[in-house]
């Protein structure tokens, strides 16, 4: 058998580290404001009708995914095309679930994903590839990280939101409940670009928060782009630090830095060849400006008009590179807080993670992304997620002929 990645150690005495205000970068007037933020759903919504995403058609094919299975990886394409009315923007209904990713949201609002936010993995296979032109690896990668953290391996559902456990599982909750994205520590995490770390909000990780989306605009003044984008990583890194008691950055919080990259790769008409400005992520974001320097949501993530995918795939080999180069140019520590000012270093864990810092190759992250899918993974200072066999077996059926080639140690199944 193929030897594992090894597990993390927890080191040392307490790190204790200033507070945020005083740190470099960080506009500490923003930290007094109160938190403008609105809770999007007070309970899981239940909605008995489940169109799935709008089919494609010979007429508006996209990049041609289906079924799961690879597209052209040809874009520059105008998203939604013409005359496609299958995929124009709806708004979200109450019974509608939305969640942290605002990506997946604008999905669903398009019918790329089915438009009640219980999709499958087929579904993110084909949408993350015909919407954003996203390669197939690194699609079919995120779709089975998505499925095998927070959804089902059974019937391949997952809610884009919060726990649907009885739509999303073939057994409702009998072996036990799926959170769906809004799963703290799984796929969502602390320091998100937007949303509020879980402890700190009740458990609201979700909803879209304008103060920190006008943290993001005073450090990014409207351009979106790698630099700006890790000053302001560092700074919500900074803050969840000190204010959060709870705090935790694993080896999870590298899909942070992955989200974030989506912002400058993804989001703007053709990709990096077209502009990240502040118009474009308020489409993206549901973002409603009062003029003076406040946001709040106007539940209508879309995609902008006028727009065009990227015209080269974004795969896994560049995703790694951007989230190397975003950690790289303001590092930071995995640990967490065990209490108030109390900080843990985590350790070790596999290749890319030494000493609590990132110090691996984009290759060695590129197997951490594997492993996470996989291998038991630490999810907060105290414990492990503890994946099933039948989820690790499940992820690596997947995830095995991706990787294949790529000198990342696989299971053997």
């Amino acid at each position: 058998m193929a030897p594992l990645l090894s597990l993390f150690l927890l080191m040392g005495p307490a790190i204790a580290f200033p507070f945020v205000a005083d740190m470099p970068g960080v506009d500490s007037s923003l930290l007094s404001k109160r938190s403008r933020d609105t809770k999007r759903q007070l309970s899981c919504p239940f909605n008995a009708n489940h169109p799935g995403a709008a089919p494609y058609s010979a007429t508006y094919p996209y990049t041609g995914a289906k079924n799961g299975l690879p597209g052209t990886q040809r874009g520059g394409i105008k998203v939604p095309a013409d005359g496609d009315t299958a995929h124009a923007f709806e708004a979200p209904g109450p019974n509608d679930i939305r969640g942290p990713c605002p990506g997946l949201n604008a999905a669903a609002n398009h019918h790329f994903i089915s438009h009640d936010g219980i999709t499958t993995f087929t579904e993110l296979v084909d949408a993350q590839q015909n919407l954003y032109n996203v390669g197939y690896d690194l699609a079919v990668i995120l779709a089975t990280l998505g499925v095998a953290m927070d959804g089902d391996i059974v019937t391949q559902k997952l809610s884009i939101g919060c726990d649907a456990t009885s739509r999303t599982s073939a057994t409702g909750s009998l072996l036990g409940r799926q959170l769906g994205l809004n799963g703290h520590n799984k796929f969502e995490g602390d320091t998100s670009l937007t949303r509020n770390d879980y402890f700190l909000a009740a458990g609201d990780n979700y909803s879209f928060n304008g103060t920190l989306f006008g943290m993001m605009q005073s450090t990014c003044q409207g351009n979106f782009n790698r630099d700006n984008l890790a000053l302001y990583r560092y700074q919500r890194y900074q803050q969840s630090l000190a204010q959060n008691p709870n705090f935790y950055f694993g080896p999870k919080a590298l899909l942070l830095y992955g989200a974030a990259t989506f912002l400058y790769e993804l989001f703007p008409s053709l990709g990096p060849a077209g502009i990240p400005d502040l118009a474009t992520m308020s489409s993206f974001f549901g973002a409603a400006s009062d003029g003076k320097g406040s946001y709040t949501f106007n539940n209508a993530e879309r995609i902008p008009p006028n727009w065009y995918n990227r015209v080269t795939p974004y795969t896994t080999d560049l995703v790694v590179v951007e989230i190397n180069l975003l950690y790289l140019a303001h590092p930071v520590l995995f640990g967490g807080n065990a209490g108030a000012g109390n900080f843990n270093l985590l350790g070790s864990f596999g290749n890319a993670i030494q000493g609590g810092k990132l110090v691996g190759s984009p290759s060695d992250i590129k197997c951490l992304l594997y492993q996470l899918a996989t291998d038991n993974v630490p999810s907060s200072l105290s414990g492990v997620l503890e994946l099933p066999l039948a989820v690790m077996s499940w992820a690596a059926g997947k995830l095995n002929p991706i990787f294949e080639g790529s000198g990342c140690p696989l299971k053997i199944l």
